[in-house]
């Protein structure tokens, strides 16, 4: 009888000790789950051209940025604000997406120049070009650049950049009231101020032109195309925004310096701003 119960103890204690042991087991593949993924980027590109006549080649080209590790559905329809059909954020959903878009431009133009492309007297190549740029990601902070241009006649193509940075902490897209309070009215008057701290290149017979000699406002708008780095809040303007063509996209820095007093104490501190 004491055997049998010693036996019966000893079961016990293994049995005690193997559930220990799973339980253990089953803490540690849960932790492994719910570890944090590292931030990844990759990306998908279209680049193709038809021929629909004679004298006219379209061209399509189109790149978009995938994010693996973001599953934030509110936060990647934000990213992806451009283009409103997309509904699935994979890199197999995102390529399908653009494949799509590329024959619909083809389809349109075909179809809303098929009654004068037979007047073309001379051979053109019209196209349309988009892309997402990765600028930068600091502090849990990414910037993205989008850009798009395209050409159909005329005397030159049209382009333009929209700047949007993403809070990857908060899921969130970084609106100004996040960086700074200062009012709308000193913002305008510091932008005015630095209009030609970044020249825009832009020469004529007397040399380089400045871009405040030409711009198309007298007020320069204080815009949501905004970026930032460890110096300075930047604002980009696209041609025809606040400046002539020739002047070409315009961005405009403000210090933190000029900022001072005015700046969120949380992004101060996440961005290290002395």
């Amino acid at each position: 009888m004491k055997n049998t119960i010693a036996v019966l103890a000893a079961s016990s204690f293994l049995m005690f000790t193997a559930c220990k042991k799973n339980e253990v087991k089953n803490d540690l593949t849960k932790t492994e789950v719910n570890t944090p993924q590292p931030f990844t980027t990759d990306s998908v590109t279209i680049n193709d051209s038809i021929k629909v006549s004679d004298s006219l080649t379209l061209k399509y080209t189109s790149k978009l940025l995938v994010f693996p590790t973001i599953t934030d559905k509110k936060l990647l329809d934000s990213i992806y604000f451009s283009n409103k059909d997309v509904k699935d954020y994979s890199k197999e959903g995102l390529k399908a997406y653009l494949e799509e878009e590329k024959n619909k431009y083809y389809n349109s133009i075909k179809n809303d120049s098929k009654d004068w492309m037979s007047g073309m007297t001379y051979s053109q190549q019209w196209y349309t070009n988009s892309a997402m740029n990765l600028k930068s990601d600091t502090n849990d902070y990414l910037h993205i650049q989008y850009v798009g241009s395209s050409y159909e006649g005329g005397a030159h193509d049209n382009y333009g950049f929209s700047e949007r940075v993403f809070d990857l902490k908060n899921n969130k897209k970084v609106e100004l009231k996040d960086i700074t309070s200062m009012p709308e009215k000193k913002l305008e008057a510091l932008l005015m101020k630095n209009i030609n701290t970044i020249h825009s290149g832009t020469t004529g017979s007397e040399g380089e032109i400045k871009n405040s000699e030409m711009l198309l406002v007298e007020v320069i708008p204080v815009t949501s195309n905004f970026y930032f780095d460890e110096k300075n809040l930047y604002f980009h303007y696209s041609p025809y925004e606040i400046a002539a063509f020739a002047a070409g996209d315009i961005i405009i820095p403000i210090s933190w310096q000029e900022l001072e007093g005015t700046l969120d104490p949380k992004f101060k501190e996440r961005m290290k701003i002395k």
